[in-house]
Formats: structure tokens, C-alpha cells, sequence
């Protein structure tokens, strides 16, 4: 990944891009899998390897356990293996995705702003953006506070809201790798593009439809091209 295919697609639309953080900046797919199967089996699941992981994954996530159980679990059930799960996941270094620093920089450089939104714990999130050293970056970094298992929706609702951006949702383009991402976008009235190497399979986001790129510097250069072609008024 590079800057390139950014800074070569710049079309003098001043977007907002919000950044998705697990399978989309940070590079955590193999630390996911190996959350879940450390702590699946106490339920009564089987492990289960990278493909099946991102063909099966979806949200709200006590709706993923459901189709890998063949049952609905119960709240206390989701309530000790989602803790067990995220003290597992963060237990495991930070790596951003190869090249992520180096996009982050071209976006702000091309003139975008840019913030992050997760739906992982909030001081987990802060912690682990620090970490990474990429805070710099984001007008804003929002994780979850509430109650975990939801959607992103109204997060990026809230989110969009406190950054004022709420009124221009065409200036949103959001980097995601998840159906739910492109769905929350699309509650919003904001552009969505997703990338093919994060939690879900290829052939799910094919299938879903939304815009798709194999790259977050293809995502972000598909995304600027969406916003100028918008026909949708949209503010420089």
C-alpha cells in the first residue's frame, strides 16, 4: 500500500473520512480468529480457521455466535465470552495495516480530514491508537461506552454529530471492512467504501454490493471518485 493511488485521485472535493479500526487500520484479523477460538469451545463451539471466520461474521455479534453455535446463547453466556474475548484480543500487540501511517498522512496532506470510529471499548481504542502513534491524525477517536453487541448506526450518528458533520453527510466517506460499516454510511447518508482484507470474506461484501476495493489507498481513491461523481451538492 501506498500514497499514490490517493494522491492521484484527488479531485478538489474536501471529504471527512472516518476510519474503521479492528480488520480495517489495525491489521487484527488472525488476532480475532484466535480470540474466538480460545474462548468459543467453553460454549460448545468448534475452532474454525480464517475462511470460515470471515464468511460467517456478522453483526450484531451475538448473532455471529448464534450461526457458529446453531443456537441463540444466552445474555449470561454473551456476557463472559465477550469479556473473555477482548481480554484475550487485547492482549495481543498493535499492528496497523502495512502502509497505514503512510495513507493517513497522504488524506491529510490532499486536505481531508479524518477521525476513527470503533465499536471496540472506547479506552481500548485510545490506548491502542496511542499505541500505534497515529492519534495526530483524527479531529476525533470514538469507541464503544455502552453495552457491547450492537450495530455502528447510531454510533456514527453520535459521532458524525459531535464533529458537526451531521447536516453534510455527502462530505462522509467512511473506510470500513465490514457490511455494518457500509450500512451505518448508508443510514447516515454518507459514502462507503469497503476493503477486501479485514473480517469478512470477499465474496459476503461482493454479495452485499456496497463499493469494494482490495486496498485502503484503492478505498479511499474509489471513495473520492464516488463524491465527486455524486450528484448530490457537495461542499469544498
Amino acid at each position: 500500500m501506498n500514497a499514490t493511488t490517493a494522491s492521484s485521485s484527488t479531485t478538489g472535493v474536501r471529504l471527512h473520512l472516518v476510519w474503521d479500526w479492528n480488520g480495517t487500520l489495525k491489521d487484527d484479523l488472525d488476532d480475532h480468529v484466535s480470540a474466538l477460538n480460545a474462548t468459543l469451545p467453553a460454549l460448545g463451539g468448534q475452532r474454525l480457521d480464517r475462511d470460515t471466520y470471515r464468511a460467517e461474521h456478522t453483526m450484531p455479534i451475538p448473532n455471529f455466535y448464534a450461526r457458529l453455535l446453531g443456537r441463540t446463547i444466552t445474555d449470561a453466556e454473551w456476557t463472559s465470552s465477550d469479556a473473555a474475548f477482548l481480554a484475550h484480543l487485547e492482549a495481543q500487540p498493535v499492528r496497523l495495516r502495512e502502509g497505514a501511517t503512510q495513507l493517513l498522512t497522504a488524506v491529510r496532506d490532499l486536505g481531508h480530514s479524518q477521525s476513527l470510529l470503533s465499536l471496540c471499548p472506547h479506552s481500548t481504542l485510545v490506548r491502542e491508537v496511542e499505541e500505534a502513534g497515529i492519534g495526530h491524525f483524527f479531529d476525533r477517536v470514538d469507541g464503544r461506552t455502552g453495552p457491547s453487541g450492537g450495530v455502528k448506526a447510531a454510533a456514527l450518528t453520535a459521532h458524525l454529530d459531535a464533529l458537526g458533520l451531521n447536516s453534510e453527510p455527502q462530505r462522509v466517506l467512511l473506510v470500513g471492512d465490514a457490511i455494518d460499516d457500509a450500512d451505518a454510511a448508508h443510514a447516515n447518508g454518507a459514502i462507503a467504501v469497503l476493503h477486501t482484507g479485514g473480517l469478512h470474506h470477499p465474496d459476503k461484501l461482493i454479495a452485499a454490493g456496497y463499493p469494494l476495493a482490495d486496498s485502503l489507498d484503492q478505498a479511499v481513491a474509489l471513495g473520492l471518485r464516488l463524491a465527486a461523481d455524486s450528484p448530490r451538492p457537495v461542499r469544498s
